[in-house]
């Protein structure tokens, strides 16, 4: 059974953007959309491109290495709907970015 771990601050990502971060030896790719934060596997299933630099647009981000594109919100895969990316629930407690894990 998991639980909500702090993993950034809030303030530390930007509108519009997403970070990469280690947590149990997991990459997880954090992304800010208009103040709704969203949690996802940080790793591409097509090449291992890492998803928390990928450009956001929308409710997407797509990969920096070939582009395929992702739903923050359901980890679906635009590009190949077989190979979508696992999320992660998100809350904001004390200015921090919870995920369950």
């Amino acid at each position: 059974m998991g639980e909500f771990v702090s993993v950034v601050r809030c303030d530390s990502i930007r509108p519009g953007a997403g970070c990469s971060l280690k947590l149990n030896e997991h990459e997880i790719a954090v992304f800010n959309v208009g103040g709704t934060f969203y949690a996802l596997d940080g790793r591409c299933p097509h090449r291992g491109g890492p998803l928390g630099v990928g450009c956001v647009e929308d409710s997407r981000v797509y990969c920096p290495l070939h582009g395929w594109g992702f739903d923050l919100e359901t980890g679906a895969c635009i590009d190949n709907p077989e190979r979508p990316v696992k999320t992660y629930p998100t809350r904001v407690r004390d200015g921090e970015v919870q995920i369950y894990f």
